[in-house]
């Protein structure tokens, strides 16, 4: 190999490790602020650790919400029609917050199992669902494209735990 062809070769490699070195501090750096969605039923299986920062999205299952004395604490259950999970959010709901409508709460799952929401996302028209909401209901096969939202109370949900 001629020293041109081994200076080109060494500047490649040189820029590949470069290219590669930026890409690892980049993800490093996103590793903290990535945020997973999970449905009701894939927090049961997986479990996810209580450090680990989730979304959970679904349908707020039909008379699961309580509200606290003073009203600022508010309890309920997240559902995709297979499991629901129980979720608790202290502060204001969002004006479109309602029973039976898609809802997409941030935060951590606690030991008990249920998810200490730190926000709080209600649909914002009567159309709207978001995407992960409808992939997450049309994987348990509860979804079907056009049919409105679902309403009253889910089958498989009776035997849920609560708090």
């Amino acid at each position: 190999m001629t020293p041109r062809k081994r200076r080109r070769l060494m500047i490649g490699i040189a820029g590949l490790a470069c290219l590669g070195a930026a890409a690892g501090l980049v993800l490093s750096s996103l590793g903290d602020q990535l945020v997973f969605f999970l449905s009701p039923t894939e927090i049961v299986a997986k479990a996810p650790p209580p450090t680990q920062r989730i979304r959970i999205g679904g349908l707020v299952e039909q008379g699961s919400v309580k509200r606290s004395a003073d009203g600022v604490e508010v309890s309920f259950r997240i559902t995709d029609l297979t499991t629901s999970v129980p979720v608790t959010y202290r502060g204001l709901l969002p004006a479109l917050f309602r029973e039976g409508q898609g809802v997409v709460a941030e935060g951590h799952r606690q030991p008990d199992g249920s998810v200490l929401a730190a926000e709080v996302l209600a649909k914002h028209d009567e159309t709207y669902m978001p995407k992960e909401v409808v992939e997450a209901l049309k994987a348990s096969g509860r979804w079907q494209e056009g049919d409105p939202l679902p309403t009253g109370p889910h089958p498989g949900t009776e035997g849920a735990v609560t708090q």
